[in-house]
């Protein structure tokens, strides 16, 4: 989920009448020949982040849908990436080279970059086919749906979203001489059970594993301590889809148009408390500096018994399964309680291009995912959290683990105010300038980390305060 390395301070894109800001100029990736569909085909292009193995295991999924729709062709379009940042580069380079696909598969981090300059609204599809879409509102939590709403409109149906909740290892407990966390745990509890296990634990054990990127990086802290690097705010609009969709749901009140990020909140003195718990943290030995390692390294870690506890999704339950841990060998909980218990999430769905010819067709597409059955077809495994409540069962897990699966999605229930990764139109700008100054925040004393957090304030300043 990391961004995009390197920006400029404005990168302006003119294509088809659309100026794409935000993609890094002069460090856009090449393209390969398997990247670029033929030319001239009549078929409707679904681009998705993976390998062509990714791409053939969607093709009982457009099978399904071809049975249904025999005159709408489909291709899924596999783009290479190494990260969400590096895949929407690509997509951005399509497009100037006048070869967008007709939908893209989007994660929270480029939701408002397409919403502002590169999909169409769903609200008139939506609105459209009401009948048959109830159904599927009633089964996904508000929260999801909310935070793929733009200035008012709805720009994605959410599939899948994996909120930041706390793994923890069970041999690790077992050593500290302690048990699962209670559900509403403290910041004061985390920091003494990850001093239990360093004095459990000996060698090249780290009670805590922390990365530096917006998901399970320094986000999850600032958001239970009831704060966020960037201003929060709500725009207004969507009352169609709240009144007509979830007119009845407990969690529905005071649902907006999307979330907005429009400037930098370094300065809250909350922001300041949060680095400096983290930066005591990594001093005392508790916990690694995140620059020192990925998520790509950390499912390893953990499965060696070399990590105690870190934040991550539901995506991590069929990771850790395939490296060998059982059900037993792992566990999960709410993120600990601070000022507040809010946990952030990340999400992903279909944002339907502005360039597309076939508008029609691709939102039947993205109708026919958003089913039950065809959702059942595209996750068969528990590789993230299915949006739909009714997918989030025993069976589904049953196998992989952890026990507690329902923390999943007890997330959104339990704590309504829970809330995307803050991911504006700039968002790989904003990453990379909070990655960078969180690198150096967390590597010396307490002069070197105001340092940090003030050049942080000016870069995002300057990020934000762009008209694009």
């Amino acid at each position: 989920m990391t961004a995009a390395s390197s920006m400029t301070r404005r990168a302006l894109l003119g294509v088809g009448g659309v100026a794409l800001a935000g993609a890094t100029v002069g460090a856009w990736p090449r393209l390969t020949a398997s990247d670029i569909p033929g030319r001239g085909d009549d078929v409707l292009t679904v681009a998705i982040q993976g390998t062509s193995q990714d791409a053939a295991k969607r093709q009982q999924l457009v099978d399904e849908f071809r049975a249904e729709h025999p005159d709408i062709p489909v291709r899924i379009q596999a783009v290479q990436s190494a990260d969400w940042g590096d895949f929407f580069s690509k997509i951005l380079t399509m497009v100037a080279a006048g070869q967008a696909p007709d939908l893209v598969y989007v994660a929270t981090e480029g939701t408002q970059l397409f919403a502002d300059r590169l999909a169409v609204p769903l609200d008139s599809f939506v609105q459209r086919d009401a009948a048959t879409m109830g159904e599927y509102f009633r089964d996904v939590h508000p929260s999801l749906v909310e935070a793929f709403m733009y200035k008012g409109n709805l720009y994605q149906l959410p599939l899948e979203f994996n909120a930041a909740n706390m793994y923890l290892n069970t041999a690790a407990l077992r050593r500290a001489g302690a048990e699962r966390p209670a559900d509403d745990w403290t910041k004061d509890d985390f920091t003494g059970l990850m001093r239990a296990m360093q004095r459990s634990n000996e060698g090249s054990f780290r009670p805590y594993y922390w990365t530096n990127r917006l998901f399970g990086g320094v986000v999850p802290w600032l958001y239970a301590n009831g704060t966020s690097f960037l201003t929060e705010e709500k725009a207004p609009g969507g009352g169609w889809l709240w009144n007509g969709f979830y007119g009845d749901h407990p969690a529905s009140a005071d649902r907006s148009g999307g979330y907005l990020w429009t400037g930098s909140n370094v300065r809250d003195e909350r922001v300041t408390e949060t680095f400096d718990y983290l930066r005591e943290l990594v001093q005392e030995g508790l916990g690694v500096r995140p620059e020192e390692g990925g998520g790509n390294a950390l499912i390893g870690l953990f499965a060696s018994n070399r990590v105690g506890a870190t934040p991550a999704g539901g995506y991590w339950a069929q990771g850790l399964n395939e490296a060998g841990m059982g059900p037993e060998a792992f566990d999960v909980q709410f993120f600990p309680r601070w000022r507040t218990q809010r946990h952030q999430f990340g999400g992903a769905g279909y944002a339907l291009m502005k360039t597309s010819e076939r508008k029609d067709q691709a939102w039947e597409w993205i109708k026919f995912t958003a089913r039950k059955e065809s959702m059942q077809l595209a996750t068969p495994h528990p590789n993230t959290t299915p949006s739909r409540r009714s997918m989030v069962t025993a069976d589904f897990y049953r196998g992989a683990g952890p026990e507690h699966w329902q923390v999943f999605y007890d997330t959104l229930d339990r704590f309504p105010s829970t809330g995307p990764i803050p991911a504006p139109p700039q968002q790989a700008a904003v990453e990379s300038a909070l990655m960078k100054n969180v690198a150096v925040a967390m590597g010396g004393g307490a002069g070197q980390m105001t340092s940090a957090l003030d050049r942080l304030d000016t870069e995002l300043a300057l990020i934000l305060g762009e008209d694009s």
